[in-house]
């Protein structure tokens, strides 16, 4: 399932030249309804888009076109994704709102808004169980009986997050939470998925607020 984190660069190149034309839709597929795997909804991708273009237009005036290589094969504007302000605007759809600042940055002047919700998220309960598994064979157990479930965040056709549903609380323990996270990126060692590229781990509480974020 999974290929060499090595592989990414030569993946991403390719997607940074499609990227410059194509706006990348996501939100499709045949996932089933639940709350971890409901695109947005309504027109908040619009919103979420402008904003991402609005801060990649300014990374390409700022770096010019080398910004392209820092902010889509290297990932620069998913993980700013998870810290852009306003939050309220970027979390209506994350997806298009990575889209907008990969299209700022590509090119500086073209725009390709999506037509639909971007962001898309999708339980992987065999990830759960094969962590699981991992974290039981090399006396990670007790952290891992935390995790709930493992989603894909999937911010468009090529770009991932992976985030754990948890227990946990915003009242627990921080050296808990961070122990969950070195044990799923032991686990994880850098892989990606096929033909995609997981760039964060997110860690959330029980009511869904984000506790902790790890470069992957």
């Amino acid at each position: 399932m999974y290929a060499p984190a090595q592989a990414r660069l030569v993946t991403c190149v390719s997607v940074l030249l499609s990227l410059i034309t194509v706006s990348c839709g996501g939100g499709g597929g045949t996932t089933p309804e639940s709350p971890a795997s409901r695109p947005t909804a309504g027109h908040g991708y619009a919103t979420a888009y402008d904003a991402g273009w609005r801060e990649g237009k300014r990374l390409f005036k700022d770096g010019g076109k080398g910004t392209g290589v820092r902010e889509v094969v290297w990932g620069g504007c998913v993980r700013r994704s998870l810290t852009a302000q306003p939050q309220n605007v970027v979390e209506k759809d994350r997806g298009a709102w990575v889209l907008g600042c990969k299209q700022a940055v590509g090119t500086g002047t073209e725009r390709h808004p999506p037509a639909r919700p971007v962001t898309r998220r999708a339980p992987d309960p065999d990830l759960l169980a094969r962590f699981r598994s991992w974290a039981g064979a090399n006396g990670a157990k007790q952290p891992a009986l935390h995790v709930d479930q493992v989603i894909l965040v999937h911010l468009g056709a090529r770009d991932y997050d992976v985030e754990l549903a948890t227990t946990y609380t915003d009242k627990s323990a921080k050296s808990a939470v961070k122990r969950l996270a070195d044990v799923f990126v032991t686990w994880w060692d850098g892989d990606d998925g096929d033909n995609a590229t997981a760039w964060n781990l997110i860690i959330s509480a029980k009511n869904g607020t984000r506790l902790s974020t790890r470069s992957l």
